[in-house]
């Protein structure tokens, strides 16, 4: 068996003495891995960095087999990122949630287009930390996860919605959700509405969105939060208090 397709690498790991197991996001085929031969070649391994841009071959025997995967590099998106550690930890971070998160071999196309979107963002878009967050919430709805922003769940009210259920992922106003506020979660306005973003409403908002991956998606699997992804959140927080993240 064979096929072609257009993806993008999310993860590789050492295999053997020279080969590399590699994950990537294709448009047709959705998450799907394959042995790379000689993948750790400094060559290969530059090539394989989580984020870059690839053509798949995908070739084996049967179709439940791993089978083999070449890999033509199209966009070398981590190589461009290399000068923004800000932009790589994200990128890194969203690719190390999609090898975690999505069932192997099952086709999400909104997904793929989600990601390839994210990416451009990264690479030209100065609020990218934003759509950063965004992204992260609109993979919870693609995986069937959605977070209901739409107005309060207790009075309806569609306007100064100020946390969100962490029972629920519905929204809560200021004013309903004032006597039991510690209990919320909080929610930055820019995930609802037209806003800006300062830093302290970016940590809120990877705050919201992590809280959800993980209890309602990835705990349930018996798995936690990636590295990456703690990373980010971890260096968001820092730039956060040291106030190096302006309003966007």
């Amino acid at each position: 068996m064979e096929w072609r397709d257009d993806g993008f690498v999310l993860a590789a790991r050492r295999h053997g003495e020279s080969a590399l197991i590699v994950e990537v996001l294709t448009r047709e085929h959705g998450r799907h891995a394959g042995l790379v031969r000689g993948g750790q070649s400094p060559r290969r391994r530059a090539l394989l960095q989580p984020g870059n841009e690839v053509a798949v071959t995908w070739r084996a025997r049967l179709a439940e087999h791993l089978g083999t995967v070449e890999c033509e590099l199209t966009r070398a998106h981590a190589a461009r990122f290399l000068d923004d550690p800000g932009r790589l930890a994200a990128l890194a971070s969203a690719a190390a949630l999609l090898a975690i998160a999505l069932p192997e071999r099952e086709p999400h196309g909104d997904i793929h287009h989600s990601f390839a979107a994210l990416v451009e963002a990264l690479d030209s878009a100065p609020r990218w930390p934003p759509r950063y967050v965004a992204w992260e919430r609109d993979l919870l709805a693609a995986l069937g996860f959605g977070l209901d922003l739409s107005r309060c769940a207790v009075t309806g009210a569609t306007d100064d919605l100020a946390y969100v259920s962490p029972r629920t992922g519905r929204a809560v106003s200021r004013e309903a959700g004032r006597p039991y506020h510690d209990k919320l979660l909080v929610l930055p306005d820019f995930l609802y509405r037209e806003a800006a973003a300062d830093g302290a409403a970016i940590a809120a908002g990877l705050a919201l969105t992590g809280y959800f991956l993980h209890h309602h998606l990835l705990l349930p699997q018996g798995r936690g939060l990636p590295e990456a992804r703690e990373r980010l959140a971890e260096r968001m927080r820092r730039r956060n208090e040291a106030g190096n993240i302006p309003a966007v």
